[in-house]
């Protein structure tokens, strides 16, 4: 029998880790093991994992970069992600990739794909007063945090694949949920305007990894910008009430209305969501869908994850 070659998943109880290991532990193929990686092995979310296959479970830390280094060792790949949302610094974030880059090069790992977006700043400069700067260099910092860390792997001799993400469908559930408005319907309330919003599961995300990593050195120094539909807000709206039989409406601001709001993160999301609206061009532009197809042919339309969500969204947003 061939000996699988180990992945490692840097943040496999998130998101797009998650994803991952959900792909990789359904994968006809069996071409690839699972080395899940998280600071809490003990944890609930960790176990979930044990209980769904994974055998290898790592503790680490990408703030404690010794700890890095068991976590790739033997390692074919890595798949490496940040939470800039736990901590909500830019510099921090960009500290642990390069931790991250330099436990892969050190490692050998012949192939990475590190989770990534684009810098907003070639479209709106520092100087540009359509929105405020952020921790003194950014427009987006989570999204400029990740891109300047790209060089660390090209500079580390990491062989890579720079994968732009983009807005989860899963944020409805959790940060960017729909609110009851004073009339009873839910309101999706973002500052977006008539402009389309990118959108991808996290599942896909998962699924298309998996399919660059069955690519070989196809996909190595390449930038590959994932989606898996460009909707309008008021769209979204409609499908979802069309799935939920809710009545669900879109209630645009300005995003310094947005901005405004004043929750934790306010500043960060209301840039965003303007990067997105003001740069659409630049950015849903780079995100085609067909060539997405090509790597995963499932990917699920916005109709199909609400569908495959639906008694969890009803449950979510009572």
């Amino acid at each position: 029998m061939t000996e699988k070659k180990i992945i490692t998943v840097i943040g496999a109880t998130g998101r797009q880790g998650g994803g991952l290991v959900r792909a990789v532990l359904a994968d006809e193929g069996e071409e690839f093991a699972v080395r899940a990686v998280t600071r809490h092995p003990y944890g609930d979310p960790a176990q979930e994992l044990k209980r769904l296959g994974v055998t290898d479970i790592v503790r680490a830390d990408m703030d404690d970069p010794p700890s890095l280094a068991p976590a790739f060792e033997h390692a074919y790949g890595a798949f490496l992600v940040t939470n800039f949302w736990e901590h909500m610094s830019a510099e921090r974030e960009k500290a642990q990739a390069l931790a991250l880059a330099r436990a892969a090069s050190h490692a050998g790992v012949q192939h990475a794909i590190w989770s990534t977006l684009e810098d907003t700043r070639a479209c709106v400069p520092l100087d540009d007063d359509r929105m405020p700067t952020l921790q003194e260099h950014y427009k987006v910092p989570h999204f400029d945090g990740k891109a300047e860390a790209d060089r660390y792997f090209t500079e580390e001799g990491v062989p890579t694949t720079f994968l732009r993400t983009t807005f989860y469908w899963e944020n409805l559930l959790s940060d960017f949920a729909p609110q009851r408005g004073e009339d009873g319907a839910l309101q999706l309330v973002y500052p977006m305007g008539d402009h389309k919003l990118s959108g991808i599961a996290v599942a896909d995300i998962g699924r298309t990894a998996l399919a660059v990593f069955r690519r070989g050195t196809d996909f190595i120094a390449a930038t590959l910008s994932i989606a898996g539909e460009h909707l309008k807000v008021a769209d979204m709206a409609a499908a979802i009430e069309e799935t939920l039989g809710d009545r669900v409406r879109y209630r645009p601001l300005t995003p310094d209305e947005f901005r405004a709001q004043g929750f934790p993160g306010a500043d960060e999301a209301g840039n965003m969501f303007q990067f997105y609206a003001d740069c659409e061009d630049h950015f849903v532009k780079a995100r085609d869908i067909d060539a997405v197809r090509e790597l995963h042919p499932d990917l699920q339309s916005f109709g199909t994850w609400l569908a495959a969500h639906r008694d969890r969204l009803r449950t979510a947003w009572p």
